[in-house]
């Protein structure tokens, strides 16, 4: 079994996430900008890039959408949504455009999804559900559902051919190991003992629900460690770790000015639990990649890891995150113990 207890254990693989963000009159350069940080990911040496779901928000709504369009202008790096919130969708239809992307991506897909009613569901249930918003299922039960469509499982009793159309008893495309490359954001320590239990990958963000602890690492490896207890596969599963990073190495001095009050900005929310969900923030790392290495090699969620996802800060500008992510691959990542592929 291997030790995930040592600060030392290289780390294997390396991803970014982003929230996609854009001006409500012109969303085009928002997601233009973000096809080209995910090419950029790419010619970096990333293992992956992530996309954050917003609805409702001026960030991408549909990430598959746009996870579409990064197909067709990379090869090699793997396209993960993290996450998307099954409230907003119907299973069905969700497991048929995942598949596709997979399919049109050769097999990069990695589906991160989460479960829980709608953000502010009393004032959009009216338009999302408006003849079943009283008796939608919004528990584990839905994912599921959506877990048994990407297996393959039966979903139409009809199969055959009708005329000249032919029928499939599942959904189509069915994309082979798909299921397998699910992963669950889970907050709080029973959301990661289910995910074990589904033999699901974690993803652990930067927010967790605060039930046990007030430290956000020891909570963070507490979770991590309870999934790992309940997955078939034990500490071979498959965890991955995401807070925000903003190494400042060949940042400007006006950038790395900025990115350090965009930091203090956030600090107030990390001192203690938030809201009566008790949600606990982690706070944003900033300096140079040997300060940010140091931190995470002390980081108790981080020592329990072997890939990251690390989270780009909104709203800052395309070169901003051009800057970031070249320190990341180049300087930062090099210290944890990473290569890229091929190396």
């Amino acid at each position: 079994m291997t030790d995930r207890s040592s600060s030392n254990r290289p780390l294997v693989k390396l991803g970014f996430l982003t929230i996609g963000f854009f001006d409500e009159h012109d969303p085009i350069g928002g997601h233009e900008s973000t096809l080209q940080i995910i090419e950029l990911g790419e010619q970096l040496g990333f293992d992956s890039a992530w996309l954050r779901d917003r609805h409702l928000q001026f960030g991408i709504s549909s990430p598959l959408a746009v996870l579409a369009a990064a197909t067709q202008r990379t090869s090699r790096i793997e396209l993960g949504t993290a996450v998307i919130p099954l409230g907003f969708e119907n299973p069905f239809r969700l497991a048929e455009d995942l598949a596709t992307v997979d399919v049109l991506s050769r097999g990069r897909l990695n589906p991160g999804i989460s479960v829980g009613a709608p953000t502010h569901f009393e004032a959009i249930r009216e338009h999302l559900y408006p003849d079943s918003w009283q008796n939608e299922n919004f528990s584990h039960e839905r994912a599921e559902r959506l877990l048994a469509n990407l297996r393959g499982e039966t979903v139409s009793t009809f199969t055959g051919t009708e005329g000249i159309e032919a029928y499939s008893s599942r959904i189509q495309p069915f994309a082979a190991g798909l299921a397998d490359r699910v992963w669950f954001g889970a907050a709080g320590l029973s959301s990661a003992a289910w995910a074990g239990e589904h033999a699901l990958n974690l993803l652990s963000s930067s927010v967790v629900r605060a039930e046990e602890d007030d430290d956000f690492a020891r909570i963070q490896r507490a979770q991590i460690d309870l999934f790992r207890s309940r997955h078939p596969l034990g500490d071979a599963a498959r965890a991955s770790q995401g807070l925000v990073v903003i190494p400042t190495d060949s940042a400007s001095p006006e950038q790395a000015a900025k990115y350090r009050a965009y930091a203090d900005g956030r600090f107030e929310r990390t001192l203690t639990p938030q809201g009566p969900g008790r949600m606990l923030f982690a706070p944003d790392i900033v300096g140079s990649s040997t300060e940010i290495a140091d931190a995470l090699h002390a980081h108790a969620g981080f020592q329990a890891v072997d890939e990251v996802v690390f989270a780009l800060p909104f709203s800052f500008e395309h070169e901003d995150y051009v800057q970031i992510l070249t320190d990341i691959a180049t300087r930062l990542a090099p210290l944890l113990g990473w290569a890229p592929a091929g190396a």
